[in-house]
């Protein structure tokens, strides 16, 4: 009789449970003196922003649509034409701009080109903002800013929504359908599934549509998620190519009548393969550390925007006790200047207080003694708490880099933690530890 052989390995590892991260809608909305919720932005500006699209719509005069690049962006430009057609405007009296890479409408040449349109009426979509002169030199012009990053100052002479100090903080596409389905009976329909691309664009296909966000059920039920989501990704593809295709994205989506017609587009799909190739190559770039552990910098140099999808993708799998903000600099983005982006890593996402990048960035901005501040300019840490970045020339980077003390040794107290807990990565598409992932060849 066969003796059994003594099990020496020892108990089996508990199943790790998967983390609960806390919903995007968990986070108590404002309220008014009555106690009603006040969401997505101020009823007062919600309210002035559809009395102006509905003389926009009834003056027939031309109009200009400025969506920002990015499937958010693109998504509010298409609610907005699409609100405008309903309300009687001619299709033929409404124009789009679309700003050059690597430019904003602040720029001169952006605020020419969009003057020289002759546009009785502007709404610029997602675009960001910051103080600045009127959107055109044109004081007859009636503009209109519908956006959702930071800010506390805007263009001269605008008329705002914004939605940033209304949590949860509702993305242009969704802020843009709540402000324009009252105006039409057929907008909830016909741009329902725009507004669920814009807001899955902007934060994430694992989002779960709770209160005060909108009932979207009926959308789901006509449009699979994936079938939203596979369009979100193409959508955004040509604006990553060096060839800054923005065009392609915006007559795709402008033609289509569901996220499903944008799955078989050949220009989004040669777009989003090329991306994906430059994704890959430039992903295997390794990160040095601040010395206090909590930023991790990727350096890249690309002629694709290929930095934020890299700062997301690293977001989700690197970790340690102190890590807080994922960078990718790329300097081949534009030249003389380094893009960049910052995005708060997974295992940060909980911590108490919660990670602010726009104020992590500034404060280390703040240690200069001399006027570096002053030289980063409008462009630097703009966007979110939890997605920043900027473009910056390349000499003031470095002196950003300086300040953090990039690359330099932690004290030896904190050496011995870093140096383990840092190579931790969780589960990731490409089954790799950091120590030979970082070895590959592009």
């Amino acid at each position: 009789m066969k003796r059994k052989a003594v099990n020496t390995k020892e108990s089996p590892q508990v199943k790790r449970q998967k983390e609960l991260l806390p919903s995007y809608c968990d986070i108590q909305p404002r309220k008014g003196s009555d106690g009603s919720i006040t969401w997505p932005a101020s009823s007062e500006a919600i309210e002035n922003a559809r009395v102006y699209l509905r003389e926009c719509a009834s003056s027939k005069a031309k109009t200009l649509i400025v969506p920002d690049k990015d499937a958010d962006g693109l998504d509010a430009g298409v609610i907005i034409h699409r609100t405008l057609t309903a309300l009687g405007a001619p299709a033929s009296s409404i124009e789009v701009h679309l700003v050059e890479k690597g430019k904003s409408i602040h720029d001169d040449e952006e605020r020419e080109a969009m003057g020289a349109k002759k546009a009785e009426y502007i709404i610029v979509l997602d675009q960001g903002s910051r103080p600045a002169p009127p959107v055109v030199d044109d004081p007859d012009v009636k503009s209109l800013i519908i956006d959702h990053h930071l800010s506390d100052e805007f263009p001269k002479k605008a008329q705002i929504v914004s939605a940033c100090h209304y949590p949860p903080v509702a993305t242009s596409a969704l802020l843009t359908y709540e402000i324009c389905k009252p105006l039409h009976p057929d907008i909830a329909s016909s741009c329902g599934y725009l507004c669920v691309m814009g807001t899955h664009g902007d934060l994430g296909n694992t989002l779960k549509w709770d209160p005060p966000f909108p009932d979207m059920k009926e959308v789901f039920k006509t449009h699979t998620k994936k079938a939203i989501n596979d369009a979100v990704s193409l959508l955004n593809a040509p604006r990553r190519t060096s060839k800054f295709d923005v065009i392609s994205a915006w007559t795709a989506l402008l033609t289509a009548t569901s996220p499903t017609e944008l799955l078989t587009n050949p220009r989004l799909l040669s777009a989003r393969a090329e991306i994906n190739e430059e994704v890959e190559r430039q992903t295997h770039t390794a990160p040095k550390f601040s010395k206090d552990g909590k930023i991790a910098v990727f350096r890249i140099h690309s002629a694709a925007q290929v930095h934020p999808v890299i700062a997301t993708r690293w977001a989700g799998h690197l970790k340690s006790s102190k890590l807080e903000i994922i960078l990718v600099a790329n300097s081949g983005y534009l030249p003389g200047m380094v893009n960049f982006s910052c995005r708060i890593a997974r295992c940060a996402r909980k911590r108490d207080p919660p990670v602010d990048i726009i104020s992590s960035l500034k404060a280390v901005a703040d240690l200069d003694t001399t006027d570096l501040v002053q030289r980063l300019g409008e462009s630097f840490a703009r966007g979110h708490k939890e997605a920043s970045g900027g473009i910056i020339p390349e000499k003031e980077f470095e002196e950003l880099m300086a300040l953090m003390k990039v690359g330099e040794k932690a004290d030896p107290a904190e050496e011995g933690e870093k140096k383990t807990k840092v190579k931790t990565v969780e589960k990731s598409p490409q089954k790799n530890t950091l120590s030979n992932y970082f070895g590959k060849k592009g």
